[in-house]
Parts: C-alpha cells; sequence; structure tokens
C-alpha cells in the first residue's frame, strides 16, 4: 500500500510541473509552455517558453548542425548547457547571455581538451588544456590564449614554469630576438614582457 501511495504521489507530483504544450497559432502569445518552432532560415528551438522567448530547458538546433541542449533565459543559452559541433567538437558548462562565460570544458575531435573559465565565449582565467600527445598547459588564459602564470608540461616531463605570452613561453620570445640566456639584455627583455601582461 505505502508503494502505491508513493507512486501516486509521485506521477501526480510530475503532472503538477509539466507545462502544458503550446498554442498551434505562433500568432498567439506563447508563455509558460512547451513547444516546437523552425525558424525561416532552418534553426530550430524546442523547449519551454516564457514571454514568447525560449525560456528554460530546451534544444536549439542550427541549420548548420550545431546543437545547444540545456537552459534558456529569454531567448539566450544561459546556465548549464552542452553545445555540440558537428565536427565532434562539444562545449559542457555555464553559459551566459548566448555564450559560454564560467566553468566548462571544451573537447576537441583530435582529443585536445581545455578545462576551466570562459567569458564571452573564450578560454579567459585559470584553465588547463591537455593536448591528445600528452603536453599540458595549467595556468591563466586570456582570449582563447595561454597568457600570464602558467606551466607548460611536455610528454617526456620537461618543464616550462614561469610566464606565458600569446601562447608562447617569455623566455622563448626574447630568445627568437637573438638576445642570450644570462645576458642583462635577456634579463630585462624578460622582466619587460612580464610587466606586459
Amino acid at each position: 500500500m505505502k508503494k502505491l501511495i508513493l507512486l501516486s504521489t509521485f506521477f501526480i507530483s510530475i503532472s503538477v510541473y509539466a507545462l502544458p504544450n503550446c498554442p498551434s497559432e505562433t500568432s498567439v502569445r506563447w508563455d509558460n509552455c512547451f513547444g516546437t518552432y523552425t525558424f525561416n532560415n532552418g534553426d530550430k528551438y524546442v523547449g519551454e517558453y516564457k514571454d514568447d522567448k525560449g525560456h528554460g530547458q530546451g534544444t536549439f538546433t542550427y541549420a548548420n548542425g550545431n546543437q545547444y541542449i540545456g537552459e534558456f533565459k529569454d531567448g539566450q543559452l544561459h546556465g548549464q548547457g552542452t553545445f555540440i559541433f558537428p565536427n565532434g567538437t562539444k562545449h559542457v558548462g555555464a553559459y551566459k547571455d548566448g555564450s559560454p562565460n564560467g566553468q566548462g570544458t571544451l573537447t576537441f575531435p583530435d582529443g585536445d581538451q581545455y578545462v576551466g573559465e570562459f567569458k564571452d565565449g573564450m578560454w579567459h582565467g585559470r584553465g588547463t588544456y591537455t593536448f591528445a600527445d600528452g603536453d599540458q598547459y595549467v595556468g591563466e588564459f586570456k582570449d582563447d590564449m595561454w597568457h600570464g602564470r602558467g606551466t607548460y608540461t611536455f610528454a617526456d616531463g620537461r618543464r616550462d614554469d614561469g610566464y606565458f605570452m600569446e601562447n608562447d613561453y617569455i623566455p622563448d620570445i626574447c630568445e627568437k630576438m637573438g638576445l642570450v640566456k644570462g645576458t642583462e639584455s635577456f634579463g630585462n627583455c624578460v622582466n619587460n614582457l612580464i610587466n606586459d601582461l
């Protein structure tokens, strides 16, 4: 008897929280309902609506094959979600105002992976980029690049530990300029570049 009461309570609570289907007429306001809408360009949204906009849980399938499954707010990707590209690239994490913002994981088809902070759709803040070949960068990112304090560990165990600028280890930048390690000019170059970060 207890099981029957529990099951009845479960199904009643599900029906209370289920949204009604949106009206079949698109000229009627879609509010607090569940619906499917296909845009003129071929994009398609299936999910919850509020005030005529995707709001709550939904799936947005783009005409080009991209797909987002997750939370929406006022018609934009907002909250936790998964974005999948046709080539297999996948982002799982936080979205705000239509793009990745906050913590997330970006996995590429070749096995490379970024785990860390995003800002306006770009790697920005603390993160870890792991290459399929075993190399790994752990540190600060800015505008999708290693930028700031970090450590690059090669698959064979060698490490570059220090500061990076636009994906380059700062001492390597100074060497590429023809400066010799251990000289005053090399040290000045490194310090000046670090100060420019």
